[in-house]
């Protein structure tokens, strides 16, 4: 009889998802310790309210080469960007201080960004390739490309980190899921750095290499949710891990096939085999997501929180 009694306070645990699912496993929330980074990405989010606000009084052009529309896109992008970060970093494993020189690093760069995208883009300039700019736009300029450099060499440190035993140990599932949104968000670096080289989004005749940049991105919050879901479902171990790892690769599976696409210089939005590719690709994505999404709200209405197979061996052993 003893075996079927579980203590009230655990089982509030389980049902908050913050409680240790191992012994020794440490409790750890969504970004946790992470308020500075989870203001610099709201900050970017603000600047973009204030760029769509003047795009409807004054409209997105600014003299010769400036885009508000431009400078919208980057600080929401940015932004988001950032609060994703920020959300899964306390998963990263990564040591206090580790985290502290992340974390400051991309604050600091993220600033630089901030400024250069918004006061070029007022001013009339593009930001990254002035053309007839003066000294001053060169630098930015310059120094825009080294910044957007640093970015891709701090989070690349950043995506190791989850690639290390002791992350997965850790929280197994959610890591999983963290992980493809790594692979997929260098995709997106990558992308960035094509941009540069290319000196502009277009590649041969309609491809747009924006697209592989920004669905790379969206990852971190796309694969992740769906692992955060499946933790709380009652699906078997095996049935939840089935659908990361199937949200994960089709996502991934389907950024390859836009970015080849793009390679080749034709437009994603057309019937060849490319494209539709990545259509069904992103579609399995989805669908893994929805039944996860479905079981999760199932879950929460029933009575008793759902606990796995081991917290239950390891309740009744305390018992």
């Amino acid at each position: 009889m003893s075996t079927l009694i579980y203590d009230e306070k655990y089982r509030s645990r389980a049902a908050s998802g913050t409680h240790r699912t191992r012994p020794g496993r440490p409790n750890v929330r969504l970004f946790e310790g992470e308020a500075w980074l989870v203001g610099i990405g709201a900050l970017g989010l603000l600047l973009a309210a204030g760029c769509a606000v003047w795009m409807l009084l004054y409209g997105s052009a600014v003299g010769a080469e400036g885009r508000i529309s431009d400078a919208f896109s980057f600080n929401a992008a940015l932004g988001v960007f950032i609060l994703s970060t920020a959300a899964i970093l306390p998963y990263s494993g990564m040591r206090a201080r580790g985290r502290a020189v992340f974390r400051r690093a991309y604050i600091a760069l993220a600033l630089y960004s901030y400024a250069a995208e918004n006061i070029q883009h007022f001013r009339g300039v593009n930001p990254r390739f002035a053309k007839n700019g003066t000294v001053f736009d060169e630098t930015v300029g310059i120094l825009f490309a080294l910044v957007a450099l640093l970015l891709v060499v701090f989070y690349t440190v950043l995506a190791v980190q989850f690639f290390r035993r002791r992350s997965l140990e850790l929280h197994p599932k959610l890591v999983t899921g963290i992980r493809y949104a790594m692979i997929a968000v260098l995709f997106s670096f990558a992308a960035g750095i094509w941009i540069s080289m290319n000196q502009g989004r277009l590649v041969g005749e309609h491809g747009n290499i924006m697209w592989l940049h920004g669905l790379g991105f969206h990852a971190l919050q796309a694969v992740p949710v769906v692992a955060w879901l499946a933790e709380r479902t009652t699906l078997t171990d095996r049935a939840r891990s089935t659908l990361i790892h199937v949200t994960g690769a089709a996502y991934v599976l389907g950024l390859a096939a836009i970015g080849w696409q793009t390679y080749l210089g034709r437009p994603i939005l057309e019937w060849s085999v490319w494209p539709v590719a990545a259509g069904l690709c992103f579609l399995a994505a989805l669908a893994a997501g929805g039944l996860a999404l479905r079981k999760a709200i199932l879950d929460a209405g029933k009575s008793s929180p759902h606990i796995s197979s081991y917290e239950a061996q390891y309740c009744r052993r305390s018992i």
